[in-house]
């Protein structure tokens, strides 16, 4: 590979740079989160293309050829920068869509006005993940025209709701986005002053299961007793899918040991938010129930609201499941094994009727070879000595397996925006305003350790 001609910044040239772009970045960290872009139906995407606008100026502010692109959904937009002779390139992926807000009772400030309190970032979307959009905004405001490598951004505008379209615009882009390294800015640190690499994602099933007994509303005085109604078999349904200890019971689903580092329970339990006197579910070590188990949540029930329920047998109730995936799994053959489950333990001959929201692959990812160490020894530079923690992640990024497949030779370095308390897709989602700025500087200089590793 020729030799780089143009020097690299010094890591505390980097250092400095970084700093002096942080107000900025900040400031315009703000101005995202004020963008309400939900890709979710029902929702005005209207916003969705505001914020694609707004991520798309910001890359044009750092050089970079921009176009804003599309494949039957919402826009995503991708910024170049061609490498420096003998550079490698990086690809570098974040997504601008947010979640919906949820209950915003439960809210204690309005979802997209960003409100500082106490060294935190309070906002939709300040955390997940367009703190991952200003972190790669920040490395290539801090190297300005001194960029040692070449940048392709990736930055997808449907991740929270499925990433329908992103399979179909990496094969219509491929070569534009072809890369030696790609990082994607889209997942958690360890803890608080403790980063760290993601070698594993479980996989995802939403799906929603539907319970008929009747074909309608009928007394609950006059049928009642011998007439079962549809929301009392939908709990006794549900309830089959976890045993006594809390483990799925579905049989079929790839689970294991083998998570190398430990979880304190008194820490999880803070963490999570658990209440008192409230146990933990399943078996085995936590990050092992974390990472390499499935696991089966109750998102929502469809049926009567109590303060408008009628004294009458409910005809027909629906559920919304989600189920993670142990890395090994195929959402497919999961999918079929939680319907052929549901379908055979229908209580008194209910009609069931099982129908897949969306699903996406688990994935494991080889965290060895030199673009890792570069990585590695950004982060602890970064954290001031600290080295970074290699996790698995229970939560799921489906489209990292696409990109294993579309670019088997590229390193994917997978690395975290958010800490334990961010609360993303939560009420009061969080960024801790400190951890950004060791992630945006781990970011300038992982493009400086890259750049060096590859002359």
């Amino acid at each position: 590979m020729p030799v780089m001609t143009s020097p690299i910044m010094s890591e505390s040239e980097v250092r400095a740079a970084v700093e002096r772009e942080m107000p900025g970045v900040r400031a315009d960290l703000e101005r995202l989160v004020r963008i309400p872009g939900i890709a979710f139906e029902g929702f005005d995407h209207s916003h969705v293309e505001r914020s694609a606008e707004a991520v798309a100026e910001l890359l044009r502010g750092c050089g970079l050829d921009v176009d804003i692109v599309r494949s039957g959904g919402q826009p995503a937009v991708i910024g170049r920068r061609a490498a420096p002779p003998g550079a490698p390139t990086v690809l570098l992926y974040a997504h601008h869509d947010v979640q919906p807000v949820g209950d915003r009772s439960l809210w204690e400030s309005d979802p997209f006005e960003p409100v500082e309190r106490d060294g935190r970032l309070y906002a939709r979307g300040a955390a997940d993940d367009k703190a991952g959009v200003m972190a790669h905004v920040a490395a290539l405001r801090a190297y300005g025209d001194a960029l040692p490598v070449g940048v392709v951004l990736f930055i997808e505008g449907e991740e929270e709701y499925g990433s329908d379209s992103l399979e179909q615009l990496l094969v219509e882009h491929r070569d534009e986005i072809t890369s030696d390294v790609i990082v994607i800015a889209d997942s958690a640190n360890w803890d608080i002053g403790v980063p760290a690499l993601t070698t594993s994602l479980r996989g995802i099933v939403n799906c929603f299961v539907e319970v008929r007994t009747l074909d309608h509303a009928v007394h609950s005085g006059m049928f009642g007793g011998a007439v079962p109604d549809a929301l009392t078999a939908l709990v006794r349904l549900l309830a089959t899918l976890q045993d006594d200890a809390g483990d799925v019971a579905v049989d079929g689903l790839v689970g294991r040991e083998g998570a190398t580092v430990d979880y304190p329970e008194d820490r999880f339990r803070a963490e999570a938010g658990l209440a008192d006197g409230v146990q933990l579910i399943g078996t085995g070590r936590i990050t092992d129930r974390l990472w390499t188990k499935p696991a089966l949540a109750i998102l929502g029930v469809d049926a009567p609201s109590t303060g408008e329920a009628p004294n009458a047998l409910v005809p027909a109730a629906k559920a919304k499941l989600s189920i993670r995936l142990a890395p090994g799994d195929d959402p497919k053959r999961a999918y079929a094994a939680v319907r052929a489950h549901l379908e055979q333990h229908a209580p008194w001959g209910a009609q069931v009727t099982v129908t897949v929201e969306h699903d996406g692959d688990p994935c494991v990812i080889d965290t060895s070879g030199p673009m890792f160490d570069a990585a590695r020894s950004a982060f602890r530079t970064a954290w001031d000595g600290t080295d970074p923690v290699d996790v698995g992640i229970g939560g799921s990024i489906p489209f990292i397996a696409t990109f294993q497949e579309m670019f088997p030779k590229a390193a994917i370095l997978v690395t975290g925006v958010e800490d334990p308390h961010a609360r993303a897709h939560g009420p009061n989602e969080s960024l801790h305003l400190g951890e950004f700025a060791r992630v945006c500087l781990a970011e300038a200089l992982l493009l400086r350790n890259v750049a060096a590793v590859s002359s």
